[in-house]
């Protein structure tokens, strides 16, 4: 831990070139999971040429490899230099309803880079902002990746904690945020949905939870104007009251936004994910 933490003061530049040699070592050399990317890129894109999708292929490697280097700086980096990189659009659409009371839902995909984005969230909302995540079966991993996700406050609560700590905290006005986009395992699948060209399954429980305490759902958009520098844009996916709403309609509607900031931004999805491992 504390060599991560010395290697972590260096500037990011730095921290690129090594970036830069891993991308060219686990791309060209050791080809890391490109079977995986690949087979993902075709079925998403099957309207592009195979330029087209080689070039998202190139492009979401180097967005791997650089989301390495941006974790470890992120132990270090002051909140004035995150700010520069890290930019919230419409961070005012969960503070406001936070101000009246409310829980509010906040739903997103895994982007690069999400952990720059939950440190800033963390850093600007702070104790009002709850993240569920998922355990790291690696000791040292779980516990750098708890330490860099807690640096300046907010709340981590782990996944199988979750039920148990929101009933503690029903009534306490903050934003929960959750990667809607994880696989479920086969003893977890509940809902089957067409998801970039394929069939896919998804997780139901912020649908369940927001049409059953009548909570705002939040979606995040990502972009990445240059290296090292996001912009999250934050709007309103689903509101209540949900009487007439159909059935899984709030996951539907995440399914469709997800797609649509894929499109957008290629490059910037998690394709090395075995996403699609478990078929209907």
């Amino acid at each position: 831990m504390i060599v991560v933490k010395l290697i972590s003061y260096l500037p990011l530049g730095i921290l690129y070139f090594f970036s830069d040699l891993l991308y060219l070592i686990g791309y060209y050399v050791v080809g890391y999971r490109k079977e995986i990317i690949r087979e993902n890129i075709n079925h998403a894109f099957p309207e592009k040429s195979k330029k087209e999708k080689s070039t998202i292929e190139r492009k979401f490697f180097r967005n791997l490899t650089d989301s390495f280097a941006e974790i470890i700086k992120m132990y270090t980096i002051s909140k004035s230099a995150l700010d520069k990189r890290v930019k919230i659009q419409n961070a005012n659409i969960p503070l406001d309803l936070i101000a009246k009371g409310e829980v509010v839902i906040g739903m997103t995909g895994h982007f690069f880079n999400w952990e720059m984005h939950l440190l800033q969230m963390m850093a600007n909302i702070s104790t009002k902002c709850e993240v569920v995540y998922l355990k790291v079966n690696n000791p040292f991993f779980e516990k750098l990746m708890k330490t860099i996700r807690g640096r300046f406050g907010g709340i981590l609560v782990e996944r199988n904690e979750f039920q148990r700590e929101y009933l503690r905290n029903r009534n306490t006005p903050r934003m929960i945020v959750l990667a809607a986009d994880q696989r479920p395992t086969r003893a977890e699948v509940r809902y089957w949905a067409p998801f970039m060209n394929r069939e896919t399954i998804f997780f139901e429980g912020a649908e369940k939870l927001a049409k059953r305490f009548n909570h705002s759902v939040i979606y995040s958009d990502v972009q990445k104007p240059k290296r090292g520098h996001y912009i999250f844009t934050y709007s309103l996916l689903c509101e209540p009251p949900y009487k007439e709403n159909r059935e899984h309609s709030i996951t539907d509607a995440f399914i469709s936004r997800t797609e649509k900031t894929i499109r957008e931004n290629p490059s910037l999805y998690l394709w090395s994910h075995n996403r699609w491992k478990i078929s209907k």
